[in-house]
């Protein structure tokens, strides 16, 4: 039996916000369920670091905004917030959604019991670790992602947004609790925005955060090999982030400045119109939680190549909506017939068909109905919405 929403207290701990500089799909995640959540009538807080400029409190479209600190501090402070509200108030929140963004914010430890906390996890990132931080803080990472948070969330329920994830967190991690499966959804803009640089032929593009795990320098290596046989290729990289003076230097080094365009950050329009003129959409990311941005490509008709590695496996179905490079496998290779398959229009237009009806599947109002209903439900079952 369901609750009703209408004023539930319910909090949602992210790491940033949709507004912040280094802002990526879980903050989307995040945003879009908090925002649906609040037009039903809940109370919803936002609680999430500070980046310079951004207000500490703000009200935006009926969720309460509340930045805490900053990457490393904003952890401590938002469970001082919490329990400095829990004693003022003299009450905690009706639920929690955590999201663990390398490690959660062990919001149970300042929470009553009553308090339903629900762990988001888009992927583990127990290899990653290493990518960022010393060997021993990495220890310290891997640590608090498997065995202190199975402590923490013992009572609670973890949540996951695909079938990649799951596995992980059994297998990975070692939880043993409850699961539940709620997606991402799919929102586009229309490729209306002003693209300067001409197209390519062919024209590809990779739409992501510029972080090592993205593994630009093989993106690199990709384009630079295709330009061989392809003299007219062009390979439009949109996204920014900490490797983005990196992937310059790599382009400059590599001699690819008429080849690979760096847009850096766009607006919406524009990063919608650069993915609709696009052949392919290319990832070679080590790892995902899903792949929205596969997604998003799919929604204007365009098929990914992409690694047969999690969440990318999930997000594209292979010889259906893109390719997936397998273990032995050479990506060119891959990209290749890819290109060769869409040059016949009646295959073209089949994958696109095919890539928009699987995007339309889905909808960050039916996965916002779908945290809501877990929230506000007085004894959850599995939630498991089919994903593929």
């Amino acid at each position: 039996m369901n609750a009703s929403p209408v004023n539930l207290r319910l909090a949602v701990v992210n790491w940033r916000d949709p507004w912040h500089p280094a802002a990526g799909g879980a903050e989307r995640y995040a945003w879009e369920l908090a925002r649906r959540i609040a037009s039903d009538g809940a109370r919803v807080h936002y609680v999430t670091c500070r980046a310079a400029g951004q207000k500490r409190r703000e009200r935006i479209e009926d969720v309460d905004f509340v930045r805490l600190g900053g990457r490393f501090t904003v952890y401590p402070l938002v469970l001082l917030w919490m329990l400095a509200g829990r004693l003022r108030l003299n009450g905690s929140f009706d639920a929690v959604i955590d999201c663990q963004n390398g490690i959660p914010f062990f919001t149970p430890w300042v929470q009553s019991r009553r308090t339903r906390v629900f762990c988001v996890i888009h992927h583990v990132h127990d290899a990653q670790f290493g990518l960022y931080f010393p060997r021993w803080l990495a220890w310290i990472g891997r640590a608090l992602e498997g065995p202190v948070s199975r402590w923490t969330y013992r009572r609670h329920a973890f949540v996951v947004v695909s079938p990649s994830t799951l596995r992980a967190v059994r297998e990975r991690l070692g939880w043993t609790g409850p699961i539940h499966l709620i997606p991402n959804g799919s929102f586009v803009a229309e490729p209306t925005g002003l693209v300067t640089e001409p197209a390519g032929d062919p024209d590809l593009v990779c739409v992501a955060r510029l972080v090592p795990y993205k593994r630009l320098d093989l993106l690199l290596d990709l384009a630079q090999r295709l330009a061989e046989n392809h003299p007219g290729l062009r390979l439009h990289i949109v996204g920014d982030g900490p490797e983005a003076p990196a992937l310059r230097a790599g382009i400059a080094a590599r001699g690819l400045g008429g080849v690979v365009v760096a847009h850096g950050y766009v607006d919406e329009e524009v990063k919608a119109a650069l993915v609709a003129r696009a052949d392919l959409h290319l990832s070679t990311s080590q790892g995902e939680g899903w792949g929205l941005s596969v997604i998003e490509a799919a929604a204007l008709g365009v098929p990914t190549v992409a690694g047969d590695v999690d969440g990318l496996r999930d997000a594209v179905r292979d010889e259906t909506t893109g390719w997936l490079v397998r273990q032995g496998d050479d990506r060119v290779d891959v990209v290749e017939r890819a290109l060769k398959e869409l040059d016949d229009p009646a295959r073209r237009d089949e994958v696109a068909g095919a890539c928009r009806a699987w995007a339309g599947e889905f909808d960050w109002t039916r996965s916002a109905a779908l945290m809501r209903d877990l929230v506000t439900r007085r004894d959850p079952g599995p939630v498991r919405p089919k994903v593929r």
